[in-house]
C-alpha cells in the first residue's frame, strides 16, 4: 500500500514469535509442501516480465507430479467476501500456511507458490479507491512481489531451512477508510521477520507489509512498500533474527 498521508491507528497486542512446526495440512486433493527447505523447527529471483509472471488469481499453483512441491490453501474464496474487523491471529493454520507458501516461493524462486498467501485481487478491488484496482494489483503489487521473491531466492544458498517467523504484533494498527487511498479498512502489520538457518548460521530477512482480510494476514509488500526503480528488493537481510518493524505505514 502507499504510505499514508493521514492515518488513524489503533494499537494492538504484544509482539510474538510465530512457531511454524507443521506447516503442511493442505486440502485433501492437494498435499502440503514436500520440499525439504519448507521444514520448520519447533523453536519457535533473472529479471522477469510482468506478463510472464502474471498469475491467474482464481487458479493457485498446483503440483505437476506427486513428488513436486505445491502451495497450501490459506483462505480460499475469502477475497470475494466483505471485509470484517476480525483481528488476524499469527498462531492460526491460515498464517502458518501463508508463511509456508512464501518460503516455498522464495526457496524455489517461483512467485506463484506464494499466491495463496498474497493479498487477493478480489479483496484489493474492494479496498482501493481508484479507477482500476485490478490493474494496479497486477502491474504493481503482484509484479513487485515477483521481483522481490526472486531477489530473496538469489540471497539464499542451497539447503536453507525455515526456522520461524517473527510477527511484531505490538505494531499492528487498524487503517481506517479514507487513509492510504482506501475505501475499506484493514489491519496492518509492518516489519515481520523470516528467520532461517543456512550452513549452520541463523539469518533473516523482512516482510515489509502484511495486511488483513476477514481475520487473515496476507503479504502485500515483501521487499519494500515503495521503490525508486523496477527491481527486486530484499527487506533488511541480516545475520541473526534482525530487528522487526519499525511501526507505521499502511
Amino acid at each position: 500500500m502507499r504510505l499514508s498521508r493521514q492515518l488513524a491507528l489503533v494499537a494492538a497486542p504484544l509482539a510474538v514469535t510465530v512457531l511454524l512446526a507443521g506447516c503442511g495440512g493442505g486440502a485433501p486433493s492437494q498435499p502440503g509442501p514436500t520440499t525439504p527447505t519448507a521444514r520448520a523447527s519447533v523453536a519457535g529471483a533473472g529479471s522477469p516480465s510482468a506478463k510472464s509472471a502474471s498469475p491467474s488469481p482464481s487458479a493457485p499453483p498446483r503440483a505437476t507430479a506427486s513428488a513436486s512441491p505445491s502451495a497450501v490453501p490459506v483462505a480460499p474464496g475469502a477475497g470475494g467476501r466483505p471485509q470484517t474487523r476480525a483481528f488476524p491471529r499469527t498462531d492460526s493454520a491460515a498464517f502458518r500456511n501463508a508463511m509456508a507458501d512464501l518460503w516455498l516461493a522464495v526457496t524455489t524462486g517461483n512467485p506463484r507458490f506464494g499466491l495463496p498467501g498474497f493479498f487477493p485481487v478480489a479483496a484489493y478491488q474492494q479496498v482501493k479507491a481508484e479507477p482500476y484496482p485490478a490493474a494496479d494489483w497486477q502491474d504493481r503489487l503482484w509484479y513487485d512481489f515477483t521481483l522481490d521473491v526472486r531477489a530473496a531466492h538469489r540471497l539464499l544458498g542451497s539447503g536453507a531451512t525455515l526456522e520461524r517467523v517473527i510477527a511484531p504484533t505490538a505494531y499492528t494498527a487498524w487503517v481506517y477508510p479514507g487513509a492510504c487511498y482506501n475505501k475499506v479498512g484493514y489491519w496492518h502489520l509492518p516489519g515481520a521477520r523470516v528467520v532461517y538457518r543456512e550452513h549452520g548460521q541463523e539469518r533473516s530477512f523482512g516482510i515489509a507489509s502484511l495486511i488483513s482480510w476477514r481475520g487473515v494476514w496476507y503479504v502485500v509488500h515483501l521487499g519494500a512498500v515503495q521503490r525508486t526503480a523496477v527491481t527486486g528488493i530484499v527487506d533488511q537481510p541480516a545475520a541473526g533474527p534482525g530487528v522487526p518493524g519499525p511501526p507505521g505505514g499502511c
